[in-house]
């Protein structure tokens, strides 16, 4: 694929948008661009404005939360075909995660402050974005549920 194609046709192509109408692709590709992230860059770190939302076209990005005194938790592991970050859409608008490339990584970003104007002056497409993002939503917070009874749960051990 060539870096030069258009961002509707990359935004027609990711599963995230599959079936969504035409003219709402032209609207959202006005505000994406092509981003190459570097093995090891962080794309946003926590308490950071989220200030966009990515399509993972290629590579592979760590989302992580950090707690003191301990090595970074790498709650899921996201690749090509999916999203990263919601936090662009629920204010505060604050990154509630790390995000850290694990090998070269390409997405289309996503402008959020473009998104959600264009999201405000047509319901109708942000109506559509919201019911794309909940399952999304819901399949990343049963992981980090996951995640933390694999830290803080051990088999058959109860806690009162």
């Amino acid at each position: 694929m060539s870096q030069f194609e258009g961002i509707d046709k990359l935004l027609r192509d990711h599963p995230f948008f599959s079936g969504m109408k035409p003219d709402y692709l032209e609207l959202i590709a006005g505000c994406g661009a092509n981003e190459r992230i570097d093995a090891g860059q962080y794309l946003f770190r926590e308490g950071e404005a989220a200030d966009r939302f990515y399509l993972i076209r290629h590579g592979a990005v760590a989302v992580e939360l950090h707690a003191p005194g301990r090595e970074p938790m790498v709650l899921q592991t996201l690749g090509e075909g999916e999203i990263l970050g919601s936090s662009w859409i629920v204010p505060p608008y604050r990154w509630l995660f790390d995000a850290r490339a694990v090998q070269l990584t390409r997405v289309v970003g996503l402008d959020a402050k473009c998104l959600r104007d264009k999201c405000e002056a047509d319901h109708s497409l942000g109506f559509d974005l919201m019911k794309r993002f909940a399952p999304v939503l819901s399949a990343r917070l049963a992981a980090a549920r996951l995640q933390l009874f694999d830290m803080y749960g051990k088999p058959g051990e109860r806690r009162g």
